[in-house]
């Protein structure tokens, strides 16, 4: 098992049970117990866990994955204006990936109408938004469909990717930290979302402000990698500072 995969793991045992101990760990990853130590660490460092003696416990601010279904009535407002803006960002003729998410569901709702467009995702959601849009030809990615996301990942999905490339690339995050960059809880999401990155020659984050200054479980991709992030008015200043001397456009709606 890869480290990110133990460690996803380990979140979710966690999740389920509140806490967890670094000798039950040890057994059941079949792996000693300084690397299961190093592993809680790491996670600790993210924010994902808090560190206690022998183990570690579920803290209440981790930025783990919830259904989808939970993440679309969450911040409404903020995700229209977001979307309305990236929308706009748009020119027709354009080819744009969408990163599954709520988000970029508000941004695929402000694309219908416009003509010539090509359309990639791996969100079912956002491609039954657009399924029937005149003027736009929507690509859906193939693989393995993960059910909370409703997104499609593995293999399959990041070998389709590979044969695109795209002008923009609209990219969600379960968190945005200045050092650690854009994270994400699962390891197959942030592949597929690497993928995207890797052909898209414009990245714009997309994210509600309370997603700044915390981190999920996978690293994306540094903020450095970034072109464009587009939030709303709640981003705490000091963010935006860091976010602006990073050379990042932002757009608060």
């Amino acid at each position: 098992m890869l480290t990110e995969e133990r460690r996803s793991k380990i979140v979710e045992v966690l999740n389920d049970k509140g806490r967890v101990e670094v000798k039950e760990l040890s057994k059941r990853f079949r792996t000693s117990e300084v690397t299961i130590r190093h592993d809680l660490q790491q996670l600790h460092n993210r924010g994902l866990v808090l560190r206690s003696h022998g183990g570690a416990l579920r803290p209440e601010s981790a930025m783990a994955e919830s259904p989808l279904k939970e993440r679309l009535r969450s911040h409404p407002d903020e995700k229209r204006r977001i979307g309305e803006c990236a929308a706009g960002l748009v020119r027709e003729g354009e080819t744009v990936i969408l990163d599954s998410g709520s988000t970029t569901h508000s941004i695929a709702r402000y694309l219908r109408g416009k003509q010539g467009l090509k359309v990639i995702t791996n969100g079912v959601n956002i491609a039954m938004e657009l399924l029937g849009a005149r003027g736009i030809q929507l690509i859906q990615l193939g693989g393995v469909l993960r059910e909370d996301s409703v997104s499609v990942v593995g293999h399959f999905a990041e070998e389709m990717l590979a044969q695109f490339s795209a002008d923009k690339l609209f990219i969600g995050a379960f968190g945005c930290h200045p050092e650690f960059g854009l994270s994400a809880p699962n390891p197959d999401e942030a592949r597929v979302n690497q993928a995207m990155m890797k052909i898209a020659r414009e990245k714009i984050l997309v994210a509600d402000s309370s997603k700044f200054a915390k981190s999920s479980l996978i690293r994306v991709a540094p903020l450095t990698g970034i072109n464009t992030v587009v939030t709303d008015r709640g981003l705490p200043d000091s963010f935006a500072e860091k976010l602006r001397e990073m050379g990042i456009q932002l757009l608060l709606v």
